[in-house]
């Protein structure tokens, strides 16, 4: 299989289980990695045989920065659901939430989700 990545993409959004998370909102970053046969696509050129890059960081940006969930693991399971039913060449996804201003005492660099979804599991 073969895979697309959308790494480091950035977007504010209000998630977390504080009310100051919701009011003030925060930075979150995410990280895709798309799997799909891309041989077609690169035999042709032709981009009806790959996933649009831009499609994509605009389905993600619509998720983060919509609807405030409590749990960046709402987020992540959102995006994977999202990519798997409107974009069916994507056998699976994985995602990557990052919230690196989490109410955590202490030096971090961010506090992170990741999960693996896959068309198999949208039956």
């Amino acid at each position: 299989m073969d895979r697309i990545y959308l790494t480091g993409m950035e977007f504010y959004g209000y998630h977390g289980v504080f009310p100051e998370e919701n009011k003030l909102g925060q930075p979150f970053i995410i990280d895709l990695t798309l799997d799909l046969d891309l041989r077609k696509a690169g035999e042709t050129d032709d981009l009806t045989y790959t996933v649009n890059y831009g499609n994509i960081f605009l389905k993600c940006k619509q998720i983060v920065e919509g609807k405030a969930y409590k749990l960046i693991e709402s987020v992540a399971e959102k995006i994977a659901e999202t990519l798997l039913v409107d974009e069916p060449l994507i056998e699976s996804c994985t995602v990557k939430v990052m919230k690196p201003k989490a109410p955590i005492p202490g030096r971090f660099h961010s506090a992170a989700v990741e999960i693996t979804r896959t068309r198999e599991g949208k039956k």
